[in-house]
This record gives C-alpha cells, structure tokens and sequence, in this order.
C-alpha cells in the first residue's frame, strides 16, 4: 500500500539513522507526527487546481517532491475531506467529500525553488493569494480544517427538503406517506406528519426509515 509522504520521510530519517522502520513503528512515527500546526516546519498555503483534479495534483506533487529532492522545503499536500453518510433508496453509503473543491493545502518553506515545483506541477493554476509572494494561511485556520477532518461522527448527507412528500418504509408506520416537517441532520432523524383519521400527526422517524417520492 502507497505510503504519505510523511510516512515516507518517516522512513528515510529511520534508513538514514541506520534502521528500518516496521509497518508498526511507521504508523507510530506517523502518529507521533499528528501534532498541531504550530509545531511543524513551513507554512500552509493554499494552491488553486482544476476542477476535479484535487487528487491528481497531490499524486503530482507528492511524486515531483520524491523526484526533485524536495522533502526538505515541502513536507505535505492535503486535499480537505470530510467523511459524510449519504441516504440513497433506503441504505446509508460512507462517502467522502471535498471540503474545498479546487483546492489544495501545501505545507512547506517558500522559497523561489518549491514555489516553482509546486507551481509547474500538472493541474495546478496556480497560489491564492492577492500578492506576487502567495501569504500563508493563518495557523487557527489550518488547525480548523485539519481537525475537521477528523470529526468523531461523519456528517449525515439526505436529499430530503422540508414540504418533502416521503413514504415511510420501515417500522410500524411502514407504506404511510406524509410531509417532510422538520431534518435533525445531527440526530439523523426527520418528522414526518402523517395522517391519521383525518388529522396530521407528527411521527419522528431516522432517515433510513423514509423515502422520498419523485
């Protein structure tokens, strides 16, 4: 399995002090690196890509470091993502989405030679930035993202909207239909008003129990 270009710096500090780190020991050093923005060497910024080609660039660019002898001035190339559930016909599906479409994040020392690997890198279009000299994101920001990516609970992705007309597919309320009330996208739950003997009533159900009609 390809290893990250940190695991792979990882590795060359451990051949280069004469040992060779385990499958183990690598994910250890690599956990041991996790550690806030501030604490590691350069400065993130932000490099515009075309569309869709977010993981591309980084391959490029993480090939191009190894290639060029660049893992001095450039030490990460992050595409943000969040791991969402997406609700498709009833069964949860674990997706993960591009936080920033476009963009990528690249953790390194500026300097006229990396601005140039990174830059004439296949896919990019270039820095963001208003100056000649691209500015840096701010450390809280990069902290914001980072840890973002690493949320406990992935996000619950529905196409339900409110006046939504449902069926109900699962439990006791199964094959009524009724109108999208309210989304609870933290509790993954929705309300549905349902009628009964000619009266609404709200029934709060989990999103794999309702599906939308077309």
């Amino acid at each position: 399995m390809a290893r990250s270009l940190r695991e792979r710096i990882a590795q060359r500090r451990a051949e280069a002090g004469g040992g060779v780190l385990t499958d183990e020991a690598a994910d250890e050093q690599s956990a041991d690196d996790e550690s806030p923005a501030e604490e590691l060497p350069g400065d993130w910024y932000v490099v515009h890509t075309y569309s869709g080609y977010e993981n591309k660039v980084r391959q490029n660019l993480d090939h191009r470091v190894d290639t060029m002898d660049m893992t001095d001035q450039i030490f990460e190339v992050v595409v943000p993502t969040q791991e969402e559930v997406e609700i498709k016909s009833g069964q949860r599906h674990s997706v993960q989405r591009k936080v920033f479409p476009g963009y990528v994040l690249v953790r390194m020392i500026m300097s006229d030679e990396s601005w140039s690997v990174v830059r004439n890198t296949p896919g990019v279009t270039g820095f963001v930035g208003t100056t000649a000299r691209p500015s840096p994101l701010a450390r809280d920001e990069v902290e914001k993202i980072l840890k973002g990516m690493h949320a406990e609970a992935p996000k619950v992705s529905v196409t339900l909207a409110l006046d939504d007309t449902v069926r109900i597919i699962d439990g006791p309320f199964s094959d009524f239909r009724g109108t999208v009330d309210d989304i609870d996208h933290e509790r993954g739950k929705v309300k549905v008003l349902v009628s009964f003997f000619g009266r609404e009533t709200p029934v709060t159900l989990d999103f794999l129990q309702v599906e939308r009609e077309v």
